[in-house]
């Protein structure tokens, strides 16, 4: 089937594939690897402008490792999964630092740095340097898993085990940056997780969950249990047209973004303010709770304004910041921050 698959497959790229993403055909190691990170966990269509957008404050590797992290999040902001970016910025640092801001060429070597995985190495490897390595991320898991009937939640070792196993051998030993690119727009276009285009499939003939009708069961979905649920306020202080920001830790949710202050979902805000900052305060109505869901947990979060009627220099420390609501959308804050930052800035009209 080896060569049958890549010749097929390789053939519906050329004419059927996606031809015109900003990041095609180019073969500059920081652009393919900028591209793969963003592209993790996230649509194409939502990529897009912020891959623009990064490679025009940050148009080499060296101006990104030389950047201020806050100018990195700031600009990732929105597109989710913040460790992406922390990753890519202490990656851009370490290219500098060990290489000379030459990038790796070897999968061992590129796996090193920082955010960067097997699957990522390899197509970093296949599109910036024409290397013969195998992909396997969430759409080619799905493809795989159809194609060569393997059953099994790919997430677990074993069956990631098949899976590689099957990339590995599948491997055609030229074309493979066409080849590769069509395992990517195969799964991103019609072996979709849901409601699959099996009669435009180039690989139809192949496919083992197609021949056995096991397309709806194929790859085994992850096990279901309930994420836990948790509640959280964030403070939303005022004062003089500003609201404060405070800076997160590095790691972490949301590591090393500007956040409002949290306190227990039920805590006494006057209170809180007087112990954190021997502030005192005004509450104000409160604003509708923000729904927000991570990987392993669900967070509502309550929004309380309040107005600061008194705020002793001592609270004014480092990691603590006053700024306008307009410019804080421009700053490195979270989706939820960023939302309610919106609803003061509508509110005031």
């Amino acid at each position: 089937m080896t060569d049958d698959f890549a010749v097929a497959l390789t053939a519906w790229q050329k004419s059927h594939g996606r031809h015109d993403l900003p990041w095609q055909g180019s073969r500059e190691p920081y652009t393919v690897w900028l591209s793969e990170i963003m592209l993790q966990q996230t649509q194409v269509a939502a990529v897009i402008p912020y891959y623009q957008r990064f490679l025009e404050r940050f148009p080499t590797l060296k101006v990104l490792a030389e950047a201020p992290l806050d100018d990195v999040l700031a600009l990732w902001s929105g597109l989710g999964y913040y460790s992406r970016a922390r990753n890519l910025h202490r990656a851009a640092q370490a290219v500098m630092a060990q290489y000379g801001g030459k990038f790796p060429e070897t999968l061992e070597a590129i796996m090193e740095l920082p955010g960067i995985g097997r699957s990522t190495a390899a197509a970093i490897l296949v599109f910036a340097f024409g290397k013969r390595s195998a992909i396997l991320d969430g759409n080619v898991k799905r493809v795989l898993a159809r194609v060569c009937g393997i059953a099994g939640y790919p997430g677990e070792t074993a069956v990631a085990a098949q899976l590689w196993q099957q990339a590995e051998a599948l491997l055609p030993k030229t074309g493979l940056r066409p080849y590769t690119q069509g395992l990517m727009d195969l799964g991103a276009t019609l072996c979709v997780r849901r409601n699959p285009r099996c009669a435009e499939c180039p690989v139809q003939r192949l496919c083992v969950a197609f021949k056995t009708k096991r397309v709806a069961e194929l790859p085994t979905p992850k096990p279901r249990k309930a994420l836990p649920q948790r509640r959280t306020m964030m403070l939303v202080l005022q004062r003089a047209g500003e609201i404060l920001l405070e800076k997160r830790p590095a790691t972490g949710i949301w590591g090393g973004m500007w956040s409002f202050p949290e306190e227990d979902a039920d805590a006494d805000v006057v209170k809180a303010c007087a112990r954190r900052y021997g502030a005192a305060v005004i509450l104000k109505e409160s604003l509708p709770v923000i729904a927000h869901g991570f990987t392993h947990f669900k967070l509502d979060i309550l929004p309380q304004p309040a107005t600061v009627s008194a705020w002793p220099q001592r609270a004014e420390e480092p990691g603590r910041l006053w700024i306008t609501p307009d410019d804080a959308l421009r700053a490195a804050v979270p989706t939820p921050v960023r939302d309610i930052i919106e609803q003061l800035i509508s509110d005031r009209g």
